[in-house]
């Protein structure tokens, strides 16, 4: 699975998608995992790891079934349905695949993706399939679907971000920086993680690139249907995920305005006005009049890079912001 073998009508083919069912995957992963990317995160974990915690407390089962189902290297297949790029409302038909693998399947799945022997309680249990898509459906209701709107904003942004390094440097450039084992060899050769194993020939099948905001990554394929999608799924990119650090605060947004103190804040690293429209929510025609503000201020300078221009911070906005938020 270290590299994957693909042709130009493959390449042709690929695009990026939004999935929730990848996203409530991912933020399971992160509760199982509970290690914080960035403040956001840390505050996320905090507010939903006791409910999380009481749950598997209160189903002894369930949590055993996550230590094997969520391995040191595997993540068992049965848990990660490949999304099929249809739409973004993907999390009841992944459920029901999840739902309807038969109870040997999952106990092979596990084995391969436990750490260790399966135990008796889930080698003989065949309620797992079931346990698996209930909690994840928790997941989704409780932790991730009161954050959607911005989660998905921030997925939206690094779509087009990543389109953007796709038209300028090629393959190379979109797919550097999605993962850190994975890249761009050449040749028709795309490398997904570092583990030495044949290359897998998936000429001709559909590839999909699947951006999550939890900091958190796998590829998947249907492995008991025809194979004729995969998936990569990739953490956002890190300073676009921690949109809550884009909260201005309170003496900024009453001198400017709290929209375009939030452009403001946004522009620590260099971003194209479809990504502030992205991650904002506000419209192209707000964020074009706050730039150019904000530009006449001399609070954000722009720069070309390619085809796209890039809005950046001063040094004078950088010292106003800092002036309200010590330390940034």
């Amino acid at each position: 699975m270290g590299v994957w073998q693909v042709d130009a009508d493959t390449l042709a083919g690929s695009r990026f998608i939004v999935s929730r069912l990848a996203e409530a995957t991912a933020s399971l992963k992160k509760l199982a995992n509970p290690v914080a990317a960035h403040p956001g995160e840390r505050r996320w974990l905090d507010t939903h790891l006791p409910a999380y915690r009481a749950r598997l407390a209160a189903e002894p089962t369930t949590a055993l079934l996550l230590d094997a189902a969520f391995g040191a290297r595997w993540i068992a297949d049965f848990m990660t349905p490949t999304p099929d790029g249809a739409h973004e409302d993907d999390l009841a038909d992944g459920l029901a695949r999840i739902r309807a693998t038969p109870p040997s399947a999952v106990r092979a799945d596990l084995t391969v993706s436990s750490p260790g022997p399966l135990p008796d309680t889930l080698a003989h249990a065949d309620d797992l399939a079931e346990r698996a898509a209930a909690l994840l459906a928790w997941v989704w209701r409780e932790t991730v679907l009161p954050q959607w709107p911005r989660r998905r904003r921030v997925i939206e942004a690094d779509v087009l971000a990543r389109t953007r390094e796709l038209t300028r440097g090629g393959w190379a450039a979109a797919f550097g920086g999605m993962r850190p084992t994975m890249g761009w060899l050449g040749e028709g050769r795309l490398r997904i993680n570092a583990h030495d194993y044949p290359p897998r020939n998936i000429a001709g099948a559909q590839l999909l690139f699947v951006p999550v905001t939890p900091k958190q990554g796998w590829v998947s394929w249907p492995e008991r249907d025809p194979v004729d999608r995969y998936a990569v799924v990739y953490p956002c990119a890190g300073a676009l995920a921690d949109t809550d650090r884009a909260a201005p605060p309170g003496g900024l947004a009453a001198l400017l305005g709290t929209a375009r103190a939030q452009v403001l804040v946004l522009l620590e690293q260099p971003l194209t006005t479809s990504q502030l429209v992205a991650l904002t929510g506000q419209g192209l025609g707000s964020v074009g009049r706050h730039l150019k503000v904000l530009d006449g201020a001399g609070l954000v300078q722009r720069r070309r890079a390619g085809r796209s221009v890039l809005y950046f911070r001063t040094p004078t906005g950088d010292t106003l912001l800092r002036a309200q938020r010590p330390g940034v």
